[in-house]
């Protein structure tokens, strides 16, 4: 779950969760665009995630959701919709154990081609790339994806449009 961190600092307050704001970016095609990340001594140890990462000052998680879209992919064309999902979680990562919560953020887009703009020092140690997911790829996938039940997520969110307000997914803890 680790590359999900895309701060190369600490900024959770003391004793408390890290606020993060992801983005379940989708294109014209129903895709979704996921960052493949590894730990950054061992890219083995990989996994895929939405694009997002933490708030910085005093910005909201709604300009932290751009602005991380915008540095991890390049991508500034987004319609940014509601919070679909909440989610609280745990996990190693480069050394450390990072305590997150987590908004997802709806967006669409019309641009595909990605490049990533502004990686921090951590990132460009552990981010390998992104591409473009069907929910049906997805489903059928044998890598590790974040948060794990993504792909029911994703399959719920087509069929049926974003929920009414945010669902809150399980803790996890790696």
């Amino acid at each position: 779950m680790p590359a999900e961190v895309s701060a190369g600092h600490d900024d959770s307050p003391e004793g408390g969760l890290r606020k993060v704001a992801r983005v379940v970016l989708l294109d014209p095609e129903d895709r979704i665009l996921l960052l493949h990340g590894h730990e950054p001594d061992d890219p083995a140890d990989d996994w895929w995630f939405t694009p997002g990462g933490g708030l910085e000052g005093e910005e909201t998680r709604e300009e932290a959701a751009l602005r991380e879209l915008a540095e991890e992919t390049g991508i500034t064309e987004v319609d940014l919709g509601p919070v679909l999902w909440r989610r609280t979680c745990s996990f190693p990562f480069a050394g450390r154990r990072w305590d997150q919560d987590e908004w997802y953020y709806l967006a669409r887009t019309t641009v595909t081609a990605t490049r990533a703009t502004a990686l921090t020092e951590l990132e460009r140690r552990s981010v390998a790339g992104a591409r473009w997911w069907t929910c049906q790829e997805l489903s059928q996938a044998h890598e590790t994806v974040y948060p794990t039940r993504l792909a029911e997520l994703l399959r719920s969110l087509l069929d049926e449009g974003p929920p009414a307000g945010p669902v809150t997914l399980d803790t996890e803890i790696v």
